[in-house]
């Protein structure tokens, strides 16, 4: 039986993080190939004129990727 330990995450949710192309905040982690994945909702820019419909982007990162800002 192959048990692997893992560290507990270092980023949490809500927490702000920066990365490689900008900044963001955590929405949610999960554990893969014994490291965690993190969704990063990225900054908002400018409103546009024709409103927003939600968050421009939500990009998937591992947590090598991350630094606390």
């Amino acid at each position: 039986m192959n048990n692997i330990l893992m560290n507990a995450p270092i980023f949490q949710q809500t927490q702000r993080v920066k990365f490689i192309g900008g900044d963001g905040i955590v929405q949610s982690f999960k554990p893969e190939s014994g490291s965690w994945l993190y969704d990063i909702e990225m900054e908002l820019g400018p409103k546009p004129l024709f409103g927003r419909v939600g968050a421009e982007a939500i990009i998937i990162l591992n947590e090598e990727e991350l630094c606390v800002e």
